[in-house]
């Protein structure tokens, strides 16, 4: 497939989950684990019928450490989800890449440009102006927040675990075992949370299905695929788009209206974000 196209279809597909969260109506970590199983479970015949299950002891481990954090992720985002709306839970879930230059910082010394400084310092200003500076000032942030920035840097450390990792090994392979992973992960914590597993609605079924074959599947099958092509910064500012989709997807199914302080630092921490891509 045309890479660009590629990724145009992985955006779109990827902007659905937040509202199949929401459509589904079930408590989150049942949403998360169908989410990754489903996936798998389409996933795994044809990499074993390609003979796609070759990989080294070091590679295995990244994928399988990178699959605890990519669950961690999706649970926590999707706890988030529950609590604000669709639009503001994606938009602080995409601060991702601001975490990671700030960890590459920190725990490797590797400098960052003053692009990406003023580009973070742009995505807080606007934070604060979503979250309003009075609740800033005194504390006063909602759980859904503060669990949406938590899902943002999980993802981040899942993106430094597993970078460079997908240029080894062949995609398929590496989700296979990351899947896999991340689904065994979530089970053990459902059934310890006794987390009711089959009682649900056929809606909530079906959005588990989008989940799984949509948003995980053909997502990021199509998003990596595009990575393989296309500058990685490129695809990266591209992503950001996720966020606006979600927004216009979020007002047509979930009737999801935000407030003039939403839009702004919406809108002003998008910019940020793209700036420290430069």
């Amino acid at each position: 497939m045309n890479p660009k196209a590629s990724l145009v279809i992985g955006i779109l597909c990827i902007s659905f989950s937040p509202i199949f969260v929401k459509l589904a109506g079930v408590p989150a970590l049942p949403s998360a684990f169908y989410r990754i199983a489903i996936g798998w479970l389409f996933l795994a015949p044809y990499c074993i019928a390609k003979g796609n299950l070759k990989i080294s002891r070091r590679d295995l481990i990244v994928a399988v450490i990178g699959g605890l954090v990519f669950a961690s992720d999706i649970a926590v985002w999707n706890l988030s989800l529950l609590k604000i709306s669709a639009t503001v839970s994606t938009l602080l879930a995409n601060l991702a890449p601001v975490w990671v230059g700030l960890l590459s910082f920190l725990l490797f010394k590797k400098r960052a440009g003053k692009l990406f400084w003023i580009g973070t310092a742009i995505a807080i200003a606007g934070m604060v102006i979503l979250v309003g500076y009075k609740n800033v000032a005194g504390l006063k942030i909602n759980d859904g927040v503060l669990l949406a920035l938590l899902a943002s840097f999980l993802y981040a450390i899942y993106i430094i675990i597993t970078k460079g990792i997908v240029q080894k090994i062949k995609i398929l392979t590496f989700m296979f075992y990351n899947m896999l992973a991340a689904s065994v992960f979530l089970l053990i914590i459902c059934g310890f949370q006794q987390s009711n597993l089959t009682s649900f609605s056929l809606t909530a079924w079906l959005c588990f299905l989008g989940l799984g074959l949509v948003c995980q599947l053909t997502g990021w099958i199509t998003i990596n695929h595009s990575l393989r092509f296309l500058e990685s910064t490129k695809v990266s500012i591209a992503l950001l788009s996720q966020t606006v989709l979600a927004a216009f997807l979020a007002i047509i199914f979930l009737n999801e209206k935000l407030e003039l302080n939403e839009v702004i630092g919406s809108a002003v921490v998008l910019g940020g974000i793209a700036v420290t891509f430069l």
